[in-house]
């Protein structure tokens, strides 16, 4: 089986099409996904998806990329993750490659995440794009990882340099892979996915965005996380039943839900 760790099923292209969704996730033995909330305004809409279905988990965050949208506190963090299908604090992080100008606001949220994962002991969801050397400074800084006293977590739909991930990793981060890595241009993301432990890693859609090939171009989903799986195994020369038993059995343990 296969865990979807990261995709936003709540988003309405998505959303419209629930059963259908569903009905692909079961048909691909993708047995759980995990909506990851982008703002505050619509977290209730994540929530609710989590409530509503047993295999479905949920994150309290607001992204990077949303400039014009309520503030988080740390104090409002820890309360809105006080529920139990509330597995993950953001997405969070930086991104230096959407926005440009004075980003000191993008990397005080970014604290304040931490802060909020820290006190909560829920696992951080990162976002990094162009921004890797302040995103590990600030993890440092900050103590997101395990050896500082914080719960470590993920990076998300990583496309950074195999230095960057083995820095998170010594931090007690997993490193989570989307369809990007099956692209036939992503040989640089490649050579990095066959260097990181398969005990370190994590496979997503981040859905309805970067369908895996053979659906390149068509709207994501989380049953297509399988091709995800699929792609990590044959690069690895591992059967896809080890992949899909480790990538679950971290997901299981990262995130402390039972499995």
């Amino acid at each position: 089986m296969f865990i979807d760790s990261h995709c936003h099923i709540n988003f309405p292209e998505l959303a419209a099409r629930m059963p259908e969704i569903l009905a692909r996730m079961a048909d691909n033995k993708v047995t759980h996904a995990l909506c990851v909330s982008v703002d505050l305004p619509d977290f209730p809409q994540v929530l609710a998806l989590a409530h509503e279905y047993p295999h479905i988990y949920a994150s309290v965050g607001v992204h990077p990329d949303y400039e014009d949208t309520p503030e988080p506190s740390v104090e409002q963090l820890v309360e809105l993750a006080n529920d139990p299908k509330i597995i993950a604090i953001g997405e969070t992080g930086l991104d230096y490659f959407r926005l440009q100008g004075d980003l000191e606001w993008q990397r005080e949220r970014f604290r304040t995440h931490i802060k909020a994962s820290r006190i909560t002991r829920k696992p951080l969801i990162i976002h990094t794009r162009n921004a890797s050397e302040d995103t590990i400074r600030i993890m440092r800084e900050e103590g997101a990882g395990t050896e500082a006293g914080g719960v470590a977590g993920v990076m998300h739909c990583f496309t950074e340099s195999l230095e960057v991930a083995r820095a998170a990793i010594e931090m007690g981060f997993y490193i989570s892979f989307s369809g990007i890595v099956t692209f036939k241009s992503a040989k640089d993301l490649q050579a990095v996915a066959l260097e990181v432990p398969l005990e370190r890693i994590l496979i997503e859609t981040d859905s309805p965005y970067l369908a895996p090939m053979p659906h390149r171009g068509k709207m994501n989903e989380p049953g297509f996380v399988a091709h995800v799986g699929e792609y990590i195994a044959k690069l690895k020369g591992v059967p896809v039943e080890q992949v899909a038993e480790q990538t679950t059995a971290n997901f299981f343990k990262l995130f402390n839900v039972a499995a």
